[in-house]
């Protein structure tokens, strides 16, 4: 899986932005319950948000975050307050709701 560019990242950030939190993260932290509600919704959706509920501090956060992208196969696009932003492109190319932008080599 190629990284995201950072325009691309801009771009799943804007489509996330009136998207509601489809799965919370609690005092347990990243359980089996919440990667495979994770997976259920990265399949459905493609990009999600992500609650954190019980933790507030930012390096716990930004640790979380990356291991439930890793756990999930996903991209992690974005932490914004208490909300994670995950993107795992559908492997369907025929049914990928969400194109990302390309840059040509003349831009």
């Amino acid at each position: 899986m190629e990284p995201l560019t950072g325009y691309q990242r801009k771009y799943l950030r804007g489509l996330a932005h009136d998207r509601k939190p489809v799965v919370l993260i609690g005092q347990q932290g990243v359980t089996d319950e919440v990667v495979a509600s994770s997976e259920a919704n990265l399949r459905r959706h493609e990009l999600i948000k992500i609650h954190f509920n019980a933790f507030k501090e930012k390096a716990s956060k930004r640790s979380l975050g990356a291991e439930l992208a890793r756990r999930t196969g996903a991209h992690l696009v974005g932490i914004i307050g208490h909300t994670v932003i995950l993107y795992r492109p559908q492997p369907d190319a025929d049914r990928r709701a969400i194109r990302l932008p390309v840059r040509s080599a003349a831009s």
